[in-house]
């Protein structure tokens, strides 16, 4: 179902139904992946760095960032291509974060685990040491 919103890249009022952009951004989206394809294309630009792609294209980097993301553009065809780790920064080319800050991020999730299952164990100890009295006290 469609609804109103604000285009991301421009603040226009649009009906929203399968993109964040409106038609008009996005058709100037589509004419600046031309360009940068079309740049690309040539053999001695194949592996151009995504500086050197912003210099002669006149394309935003986020934008270029976004067509890999989306595997418009593949770095196994442009070598030189990538786009930040969203934890570090650190190029990558494939997925949200890098190799180092997965590993970091598991090792993590281990140590927590660890010390949920430490806190558990205590508490489950506390609860076999402790006694329940049942029924009515009376005063003697």
């Amino acid at each position: 179902m469609a609804e109103l919103a604000n285009c991301e890249r421009c603040n226009r009022v649009f009906v929203k139904q399968f993109r964040e952009i409106c038609d008009t951004c996005y058709k100037k989206e589509e004419d600046d992946f031309k360009t940068v394809y079309t740049f690309l294309r040539k053999r001695e630009n194949r592996t151009a760095t995504i500086g050197q792609i912003v210099a002669a294209t006149d394309v935003d980097e986020h934008l270029l960032h976004k067509f890999i993301r989306e595997k418009r553009l593949q770095p196994s065809q442009f070598p030189n291509i990538s786009y930040p780790c969203e934890r570090c920064g650190g190029p990558i080319t494939e997925g949200n974060i890098c190799e180092d800050c997965q590993t970091q991020l598991k090792e993590d999730l281990v140590q927590h685990e660890a010390e949920e299952s430490i806190q558990e164990k205590a508490l489950n100890e506390a609860k076999e040491t402790t006694y329940y009295a049942k029924g009515e006290w009376k005063k003697g």
